[in-house]
């Protein structure tokens, strides 16, 4: 987005042992396949950026109030993080940089087991994850990214993707100044849930991480095994597609083991998303005037409510479905344990790794209150 002042990712070291694809590819095919998103004309523009920085100022204060968290070290008045204003291919130029900053280490430590990449294979890998990030950069409207390079643990970047917030507001026909602070009231508070528990990120590495391990081994045995048990994987992995019973696109090649793990993970992820949105909403409209017309109207696109069906189905495909599913299982949460412990007990989650709700409390928040609170 021209005026957004976005300058692109911060390069991250050489690891000792080849990268499982080529992270500068993949980087440079999304940002090649992204398209450009709503257009406007240039006053328009650079109204719409200065007002995302607007609201990302504004948004610190409402949600250091309203979550009753403060960060764990001290911060500048006013902020949580650096703020980038980003179009689709910085979007995913940032992630291309993050997801390597957190998939390096883990080829590291497979390095004795895992056979080096060939060229070709991470060419290969760099095509397809390029593409997957090109078709997300259009659904994106921001996101706090801890990962990126040159931040300590507990600080990240806020990116705000600006075609896309200007995108929904005018499909839904919102108010564009309570639209955006709405946006950066949910992302704020994923920067507040990193500073003040600033574990959080290498946590969530190590146990993305240990997924990964066994993601990698397991596809390692799968390329090394018989074409007939190759063959039985990927028929019941369709099959399942079929049935609608995928839940992420990683599912049919994880192991009971593996399963679990991704469970735990995905636990910690509908905290995070459900903590967040429904914070963005207990500002209330004093704040935002509008927002119990924004939630109706975001919550119908959502569901996907006049989708087309080729919409619907790269949602399946891209786990946006699991996704959804995140922030309602965790806003449920969030707001059982408010009405048992109050908001101060809810923020015990945040004290350390032990204090997070596994993947059965967060279907039985009662179960976490007496764990946690006796």
């Amino acid at each position: 987005m021209p005026g957004g002042g976005y300058r692109g990712p911060v390069t991250t070291p050489a690891p000792a042992t080849e990268p499982l694809l080529d992270w500068t590819a993949a980087a440079q095919i999304a940002a090649r396949l992204a398209r450009p998103g709503a257009a406007a004309p240039r006053d328009d523009l650079d109204a719409l950026v200065a007002g995302l920085r607007a609201a990302a100022g504004d948004a610190v204060g409402h949600v250091l109030e309203v979550t009753g968290m403060t960060p764990a070290t001290p911060r500048a008045a006013g902020a949580l993080g650096d703020v980038h204003v980003v179009d689709r291919a910085g979007w995913a130029r940032a992630n291309a940089q993050s997801m390597r900053a957190m998939t390096d280490p883990v080829m590291a430590a497979l390095a004795a087991d895992v056979p080096a990449p060939s060229s070709a294979a991470r060419l290969a890998g760099a095509a397809e994850v390029g593409g997957l990030l090109a078709l997300l950069s259009g659904r994106v409207l921001g996101q706090f990214d801890p990962y990126g390079a040159g931040h300590a643990p507990g600080d990240g970047r806020l990116l705000l993707v600006a075609p896309n917030v200007l995108q929904v507001e005018r499909a839904l026909g919102l108010r564009p100044r309570d639209f955006r602070l709405w946006v950066c009231l949910h992302e704020q508070t994923h920067a507040l849930q990193f500073a003040a528990a600033p574990w959080l990120a290498d946590h969530l590495v190590g146990r993305v991480g240990d997924l990964m391990s066994g993601v990698t081994r397991s596809s390692v045995a799968m390329a090394r095994a018989p074409l007939r048990e190759k063959a039985a994987v990927v028929g019941r992995t369709v099959l399942r597609a079929v049935r609608g019973e995928l839940v992420t696109p990683l599912d049919g090649i994880l192991g009971p083991e593996q399963r679990r793990e991704l469970e735990e993970i995905t636990a910690v992820m509908a905290l995070l998303e459900g903590h967040a949105d429904v914070m963005m909403d207990a500002v209330g409209p004093r704040v935002v005037r509008s927002v119990r017309t924004i939630r109706a109207r975001f919550e119908k696109r959502r569901d996907g409510e006049g989708a087309p069906a080729l919409d619907v189905v790269l949602r399946r495909v891209l786990g946006m479905d699991a996704k959804l599913a995140q922030y309602r299982d965790g806003a449920a949460f969030v707001r059982a344990v408010e009405e048992r412990v109050g908001r101060g007990g809810l923020n015990a989650v945040w004290s350390g790794p032990g204090h997070l709700p596994s993947a059965r409390e967060i279907a039985d928040p009662r179960a976490w209150v007496r764990r946690v609170h006796g």
